[in-house]
C-alpha cells in the first residue's frame, strides 16, 4: 500500500475514535444534566402537586401555624411588583439598547456601556438588593412594594438592553439605507423600520426578563420584605411569593412546607410558560 494511502487511512481511523469517544462523553454529559433536571422538576410536581390541585392556593391569604390558606397576596404582591419593575426597566433597556445598536458604532461611550452592562447582567441579585436598601430604603427608613419594584427594574435593564442592542444589530443595513433615500429622519428610521424588523426579538428578551425576576428572593428580602395581610399598598412591606416561599421551606411547620413547595412548583411552571413563549416568538421569528 503507499504510505501516503496508509498514513491518511490511519488518520482517518484516529479521527473517527475522537469524535466517538467526545460524543459518547458529550451524550454522557447530556443525561447526566438532565438526569438531576428531571428529579428537581419531578420532586417539585410531586411535592407541590397536592397544593396546587387546592383552589385555596391562589384564593386564600398566608396563614397562621396550623391553619390552612394558600398564597393570595404573596400572588398580588408578586405580580404588582413584577409589572411596576417591568414597566420601570423595559423603556430604560429599550432605549438604552437603541442607543448602542443604531448611534453608538463610534466613540468609547457604547464599548464601555456594554462593557458596565454584562457586568451588571451577571452581577448577583444580593448585591441589587443591598444597593437598594442603602440608597432608598434606609433613606426612607421603611421596606416598601416601591424599593422591591425598583430592586427588579435593576435586574430587568441589563436583560432587555442586551436583547435590544442584539437583535438590532441583526436588522439589514439595506432597510436602513432604503429609509435614509426616502428622506426619512434617522427617529423614524429607527420607529418605524428598525423596531418593526427586531419587535419579535426585543418581546422575547423582555420576556425572558420577566421570567428571571419572577423568582428572586434576595433582592426582596432587602427592599420589600414581607406582608402576611392582604395589602397593595406600594409604600409599605409587601408580601410576594419569593419571600413567603423561603420563609415558610424554613419553618417547621408541614403546613407551610406544603404550601412553600405549591407555591415553587407554581412560579416554575409559570417561568416555564414564559420561557416556552418567549422561544416560539423567536423560532417564529427566525
Amino acid at each position: 500500500m503507499n504510505p501516503a494511502v496508509k498514513g491518511a487511512s490511519a488518520l482517518s481511523v484516529h479521527r473517527r475514535r475522537v469524535n466517538a469517544a467526545m460524543m459518547a462523553l458529550s451524550s454522557l454529559a447530556l443525561a447526566f444534566g438532565l438526569f438531576w433536571l428531571a428529579w428537581i422538576v419531578a420532586t417539585l410536581l410531586w411535592e407541590g402537586g397536592h397544593a396546587l390541585s387546592k383552589l385555596s392556593l391562589i384564593t386564600e391569604m398566608t396563614p397562621p401555624p396550623g391553619s390552612d390558606g394558600g398564597l393570595a397576596n404573596a400572588i398580588a404582591g408578586s405580580l404588582m411588583m413584577t409589572g411596576v419593575g417591568t414597566l420601570i426597566g423595559t423603556p430604560v433597556g429599550i432605549l438604552a439598547g437603541t442607543y448602542l445598536a443604531e448611534f453608538g458604532g463610534r466613540g468609547w461611550l457604547a464599548p464601555a456601556t456594554r462593557f458596565l452592562n454584562d457586568v451588571l447582567l451577571s452581577a448577583p441579585s444580593i448585591v441589587i438588593g443591598l444597593f437598594v436598601y442603602t440608597v432608598y430604603v434606609s433613606q426612607v427608613g421603611h421596606f416598601s412594594g416601591w424599593a422591591g419594584s425598583f430592586a427588579l427594574s435593576l435586574i430587568v435593564i441589563p436583560v432587555v438592553v442586551r436583547t435590544t442592542d442584539d437583535m438590532l444589530k441583526l436588522v439589514p443595513n439595506s432597510l436602513r439605507e432604503a429609509a435614509f433615500a426616502l428622506g426619512c429622519p434617522a427617529w423614524r428610521m429607527v420607529v418605524s423600520v428598525s423596531y418593526r424588523a427586531a419587535s419579535v426579538g426585543i418581546m422575547t428578551g423582555i420576556l425572558l426578563a420577566i421570567a428571571r425576576i419572577s423568582g428572586e428572593t434576595a433582592p426582596l428580602l432587602f427592599t420589600s420584605l414581607n406582608n402576611q395581610f392582604w395589602s397593595l399598598n406600594m409604600n409599605g412591606p409587601m408580601a410576594n411569593m419569593p419571600v413567603v416561599i423561603f420563609q415558610f421551606a424554613m419553618s417547621p411547620y408541614a403546613d407551610w412546607h406544603r404550601i412553600a413547595w405549591g407555591g415553587a412548583a407554581l412560579i416554575t411552571l409559570t417561568v416555564l410558560v414564559l420561557n416556552i413563549i418567549a422561544r416560539s416568538l423567536f423560532s417564529k421569528k427566525a
